[in-house]
């Protein structure tokens, strides 16, 4: 009875929102703003002026009282929503207990079922073991060390429009924007970027051509260790591959002793409608690496790697807080949320967001593609479909005007903007979205 009510209070949210009672930002979050800008590094990029004070499922609300639909989710991370109570009790009921026993030297029972569960829903068919960490980024940066270990072997291959975080071997990985690496080198040596397959922009093979050029005159595949890739790319702009590419590589490091990492930080833990975007492709890497929504908002990220790969002798690697117990608990509460209720949610509302941008596609010129499967969702926005010049300002001003209506939007790649909400969504939820965003997208084109 109480697992039903709690179903209850995350699903039956009264529908008083979105609701704009102050032109944002308000003045509480004026007041919050002016103090972050005085004490904050300046590399934070803060996209518009939301101040979040509290939430229930996909409804975020500002400190001013302002409602929002959140169609982020803390760029992928909320899955399951804000105050899920099975969420918030997992929490405290840990927190009550201890909050800190280093999981690299010590055992205990929350540490051990997650290990036990994520190599459970592994999308490998060999054992795999379980390395926790504290991001997404620390989790690529092992994975790194896992592979050269591994293979004994030193270069790596990574793909233009990637991201993979922003400590030094992540920025190495990433290509998706040039600031991310600008006047931080001299960065990882021997890290080869080659294009990602993009459906919408590219001919069938082109990349894989790409591949046949590097191995032929700059590289032997016999001297690489892994090569490293989101199966969906997400801050590169929500470009989902043909299944071909992923198998194409998959097929070249089976041929030459090759790592094949899977980075599903964002794709992952049930945004797609399957505990793993590579799923829908029919590739299994030998390294899968997760984070962001594992935990509902704690930090917490992991390696997911085959037995026969994790081969890395004891105290190669450790963590002081990876694993940390409060984050395994509420890691281990959102993945039975996802696997009993949420992942079959994410794939129902995402085919009903789907369906309604596609209809906005045929009403907005601005439009020039929508892909996804799932809840993650890309639209890309363009000056023209004939040449598909990317609308980056148009994309800037969507999230602008949406904020100010009451719809939370992200941004990825040159003009995409990403759908990528709860995974607690509902029908009203993505309904209002549609509405919001159909009414600012006529209002870009009615300025243009």
């Amino acid at each position: 009875m109480k697992k039903l009510l709690d179903e209850v209070k995350v699903s039956s949210v009264k529908a008083d929102y979105p609701r704009i009672v102050v032109s944002p930002p308000g003045p509480k979050a004026r007041k919050i703003i002016e103090l972050d800008q005085k004490w904050a590094s300046p590399s934070y990029i803060k996209e518009y002026p939301f101040v979040m004070a509290g939430g229930q499922g996909a409804m975020a609300e500002d400190i001013d009282g302002n409602r929002y639909i959140d169609f982020m989710s803390g760029i992928a991370v909320s899955s399951t929503g804000y105050n899920h109570p099975e969420i918030v009790r997992a929490v405290q009921e840990a927190a009550a207990k201890f909050l800190h026993i280093c999981g690299t030297d010590f055992y205990y029972e929350a540490m051990a079922k997650l290990l036990e569960k994520l190599g459970n829903i592994a999308p490998m068919k060999e054992k795999c073991r379980v390395f926790l960490a504290n991001s997404g980024t620390e989790a690529v940066e092992g994975a790194v060390k896992l592979a050269r270990s591994h293979t004994k072997r030193s270069n790596l291959i990574a793909f233009e429009g990637a991201f993979h975080g922003r400590s030094y071997a992540a920025i190495s990985l990433t290509a998706s924007k040039v600031k991310y690496r600008a006047n931080f080198g001299p960065l990882l040596p021997g890290v080869y970027h080659l294009p990602f397959d993009n459906p919408y922009r590219m001919d069938e093979g082109a990349a894989l051509e790409a591949a046949e050029r590097l191995f032929h005159g700059r590289v032997s595949p016999k001297e690489i260790a892994a090569v490293i890739m989101e199966p969906v790319q997400g801050e590169g702009g929500y470009v989902f591959p043909r299944p071909e590419f992923l198998k194409a590589w998959r097929k070249i490091c089976d041929e030459n002793g090759i790592l094949l990492i899977f980075d599903e930080i964002q794709s992952g833990v049930g945004r797609t409608g399957k505990w793993w975007a590579s799923e829908h492709f029919g590739v299994e890497p030998d390294i899968l690496l997760s984070a962001k929504g594992l935990g509902s908002g704690l930090p917490i990220g992991a390696i997911i790697a085959k037995e026969s790969v994790m081969t890395w002798p004891r105290g190669s690697h450790g963590t002081t807080f990876g694993g940390n117990p409060v984050a395994c608990a509420s890691a281990l509460k959102t993945l039975e949320l996802i696997e009993d209720r949420y992942m079959k949610n994410a794939s129902e509302m995402g085919e009903r967001i789907l369906k309604g941008l596609l209809k906005l596609k045929e009403k907005h010129s601005l439009i020039g593609d929508v892909r996804g499967i799932g809840l993650m969702i890309g639209l890309e926005l363009v000056k023209d479909r004939k040449t598909k010049k990317p609308a980056h300002q148009e994309m800037g001003q969507l999230e602008q005007e949406a904020f100010k209506r009451g719809l939370l939007l992200l941004g990825c790649g040159d003009s995409t903007i990403r759908i990528a909400p709860p995974l607690v969504l509902n029908a009203y939820d993505v309904d209002q979205g549609l509405e919001i965003l159909d009414v600012c997208l006529s209002e870009i084109e009615n300025k243009a």
